[in-house]
């Protein structure tokens, strides 16, 4: 799903910003990696915040920023890149 947040989160005319609640939940491997791949390169590309939220730990590996949270609270804030 991208939902175009263009007044308050747009880095770049328009573009917006990608939220993704389990990509990749009922896919098989290697659709799973297209689609991380594709998030990927929109984040690249075009220069795209891309926020997944996901339960897949080498997922969010995958990440520049890995959020914890745990009972509705931030417990972990890590810098991966």
């Amino acid at each position: 799903m991208c939902i175009k947040l263009k007044p308050l989160f747009s880095r770049h005319k328009g573009i917006g910003v990608q939220f993704t609640d389990e990509p990749t939940g009922n896919l098989d491997s290697k659709a799973s990696r297209e689609i991380i791949d594709l998030l990927k390169m929109s984040n690249q590309k075009y220069n795209q915040t891309v926020i997944v939220i996901t339960h897949d730990e080498n997922i969010a590996l995958e990440a520049d920023r890995i959020l914890t949270i745990d009972d509705g609270k931030i417990v972990k804030d890590e810098r991966v890149r």
